[in-house]
């Protein structure tokens, strides 16, 4: 997939005058929203609605199956129509299937007709997400793609804590004063889906036709099959390729396992092992303080790592990443009832989290690195999100398991304080595969010019 034949889809050649403020922000919003829709919104959802634990986990743990395989047919979005097309095209399915789940939340069998609505949308954005970035740097020239690289970035993020904390506060809201819980969500997606359109409507003005925009001469399905072949067969010849691989589905276990019954901990009854926030509580501090905490670790991070390197943070950064999960352990033996202590405890764990989650990014880019930098990259990523698919997955049935063990000598369950501390010693994980890996000493250092 790095062939000459695929290489000017990287060159931006657009004449528009129209400015990429015009379309820039809601590009990246909307490339964000579904994402925290499909892979957040249904946690809460589902646990809102009664949905148990387990079966949960497992039924919102496939939803990451898109952003999993998105590498195999990403290539094929070069084959048919342009890149504005696909985006459009992408924002209306979306749309349709944000009205689909307000409309299927209201029958008998809602579950499963939800399901197939999270589905289409799961699709859908990670089609976007190809689309919309490859959009991008077809529509600005390379002095305008750097220029705006900053603002893409902080709209996505902008879309993080609109998904994660302003849509859950109005769930929360919805839910107090509507008939039932259902009935609150259905206004929820429904007014995603009106989002939508008017996104739609508004890009089929502002996003300008690039020159370049045109599906790539001379590539057709037998050369795509091809090329990703010949690329599938040097990723996984590259040396180091089995550490490599422990390490993309290993180091984030803690997380991965730990991210998928946060909500539900929080939610839960005091009777129940749980803190019993509300909705808008949820949304404030695991969706806005939890989120601006995680933005800042990341941030944090990258200032580090130019500073020092991957190598020199590796270890404080999986030791960041893993050792603040000890404040669920302590909130779910506590249970504290002060709001504000469970938001600082959240926002601690956060921001290590997101200082921790820099040194996983890089190394995926230092691994990718050489020909076929582009395509192996984006098998990283799909080794990314399968290392948050699979333990989620799982997190629901492990918590069942650990609810009967009575270590406390407690009166009600144990089962999210075990968890967490089962949690804890996932870590090993973590620690074993920062171990393994061999980093350049130089890699990530800001490079130091002369005057």
């Amino acid at each position: 997939m790095e062939k000459s034949t695929h290489k000017s889809q990287y060159i931006a050649t657009s004449g528009s005058s129209r400015s990429p403020w015009a379309w820039i922000p809601t590009l990246y919003i909307a490339e964000g929203l579904p994402y925290f829709a499909v892979n957040v919104l249904t946690v809460l959802m589902l646990t809102n609605l009664g949905v148990g634990l387990k079966q949960m986990a497992i039924v919102t743990g496939w939803l990451y199956l898109p952003w999993v395989i998105k590498p195999f047919w990403s290539p094929f979005v070069d084959l048919f129509r342009t890149k504005r097309w696909w985006t459009l095209t992408m924002q209306g399915v979306i749309a349709v299937s944000m009205a689909g789940v307000g409309f299927m939340l209201g029958l008998s069998s809602w579950l499963t007709l939800c399901l197939v609505c999270f589905w289409i949308m799961g699709f859908a954005s990670a089609t976007h997400d190809i689309a919309a970035d490859g959009y991008y740097m077809l529509a600005l020239d390379s002095h305008r793609q750097a220029a705006y690289v900053g603002v893409r970035s902080t709209f996505y993020r902008v879309a993080s804590v609109i998904g994660q904390g302003g849509i859950v506060m109005l769930a929360g809201w919805l839910e107090h004063r509507c008939a039932s819980v259902s009935a609150a969500w259905q206004i929820v997606f429904t007014s995603l889906s009106a989002c939508f359109l008017l996104i739609l409507l508004w890009h089929t003005k502002a996003m300008p036709r690039a020159k370049d925009d045109a599906p790539i001469p001379g590539v057709n399905a037998g050369t795509i099959v091809r090329d990703f072949g010949n690329t599938f067969v040097t990723f996984f010849r590259k040396p180091g390729i089995v550490t490599a691989m422990a390490f993309m589905l290993l180091y984030r276990l803690p997380e991965a396992l730990c991210v998928k019954l946060v909500i539900p901990f929080l939610k839960a009854p005091i009777s129940e092992g749980g803190l019993e926030l509300s909705t808008e509580q949820v949304g404030l501090a695991n969706g806005t303080v939890g989120v601006i905490a995680l933005l800042a670790g990341g941030i944090a991070g990258g200032l580090a790592i130019a500073r020092g390197g991957l190598r020199k943070w590796l270890w404080p950064m999986a030791l960041s990443l893993t050792l603040p999960c000890i404040f669920y352990c302590g909130l779910a033996y506590w249970q504290p009832t002060d709001f504000k202590l469970i938001c600082a405890a959240i926002g601690i764990e956060q921001f290590g989290y997101g200082f921790g989650f820099t040194a996983f990014m890089l190394y995926l880019i230092y691994f990718s690195r050489g020909e076929s930098q582009t395509s192996h990259y984006a098998f990283c990523t799909a080794f990314m999100a399968l290392g948050m698919m699979l333990p989620g997955m799982a997190a629901g049935w492990i918590h069942e398991i650990l609810d009967d063990v009575n270590i406390y000598n407690f009166n009600g369950p144990q089962g999210y304080l075990n968890f967490f501390w089962f949690v804890m010693l996932c870590c090993i994980a973590t620690f074993a595969v920062s171990a393994k890996v061999k980093i350049d000493p130089e890699f990530g250092k800001k490079v130091k010019t002369e005057n």
